[in-house]
């Protein structure tokens, strides 16, 4: 019999070359750390594993997460830990924007935990954020990533819109079908809906979105996805590949090529979007800021051909 000792660990799925990236070991990388953790600030960089975190960090570029490091739900993908959350941190808006300012960013991306323990799901958290930045950095454009704030979306949104992001990012994750298993605290049309009000609330916020791949949809339900979105006016469709954090996660079924992206990405543009960032490395705040350069002007181009 070959079973496995149960002190073994679990074999990992070897990844293909395309997605392999060096460990961040750069002055710049050590200085972003250092300065997070002085300011008492969460990232999504580390708290959910990004693979790009070498490259953003070394160029002191980082994704701020506000309402502390701590879930209130449990998806099947995400490495954030799971549990009851700290209390709110009263200086963590202005601490965030003392982050833009000592790095110098034109562009910043703010998401956050869900608090469902919260009365308005952390919806007045993303306001102050969002006012400290202005005050303090006002040329710095902002994007926000928030949860669906569930069962509170109609006053959240109405309270975040009015504070006025740049752009306005939530992330369908995957396709209907897999959401009882990959995003269960979720729901897939509630999410439309946020993007969907968002717009209508204020037309000139750019709306975006992103999925990953390899959990085993098919083809024709990521173009439904599509579909979706720009029914719902979404500007801006990002898409990457799934990469199992730890071995208690859901399991990668299946690693998308490069070439199988940029055909996704092709029908994606030809399907009406301002901007697609499509890539194996994709993640929804990566190269964020130039991204935002070419959304306004491709907003701009269009405009001027209407």
């Amino acid at each position: 019999m070959n079973e496995m000792s149960p002190l073994a660990k679990p074999e990992r799925q070897r990844k293909p070359d395309w997605i392999r990236v060096k460990a961040p070991t750069s002055i710049g990388f050590a200085e972003t750390k250092a300065m997070m953790r002085r300011l008492n600030l969460n990232t999504v960089c580390e708290e959910a594993a990004c693979p790009n975190i070498g490259e953003c960090w070394t160029k002191k570029h980082a994704t701020v997460m506000i309402l502390g490091d701590t879930c209130t739900r449990a998806c099947a993908f995400c490495n954030v830990k799971t549990g009851m959350p700290r209390a709110v941190d009263a200086l963590e808006p202005q601490h965030t924007a003392d982050a833009a300012a000592e790095l110098g960013l034109e562009h910043i991306v703010i998401t956050s935990v869900d608090r469902d323990d919260l009365p308005d799901g952390g919806a007045s958290q993303f306001v102050k954020v969002i006012q400290a930045l202005r005050r303090t950095t006002p040329k710095t454009t902002i994007e926000i990533l928030t949860p669906d704030f569930r069962n509170k979306a109609q006053a959240a949104i109405e309270s975040i819109v009015e504070a006025g992001p740049d752009v306005y990012n939530h992330n369908l994750e995957t396709v209907p079908r897999l959401y009882p298993t990959i995003r269960p605290g979720a729901r897939y049309y509630a999410s439309l809906r946020l993007l969907e009000s968002v717009k209508r609330h204020d037309p000139s916020i750019f709306t975006k979105s992103g999925v990953m791949l390899g959990l085993g949809e098919e083809r024709l339900e990521v173009h439904q996805v599509m579909d979706d979105m720009r029914s719902a006016d979404i500007d801006f469709l990002t898409m990457g590949q799934y990469l199992q954090p730890t071995p208690r996660h859901a399991k990668v079924i299946d690693f998308v090529t490069p070439a199988g992206f940029d055909a996704f990405a092709a029908i994606a543009r030809a399907k009406g979007f301002l901007l697609v960032a499509s890539s194996p490395l994709t993640r929804s705040s990566y190269h964020a800021g130039d991204d935002f350069a070419r959304l306004r002007a491709a907003r701009e181009a269009h405009l001027a051909r209407a």
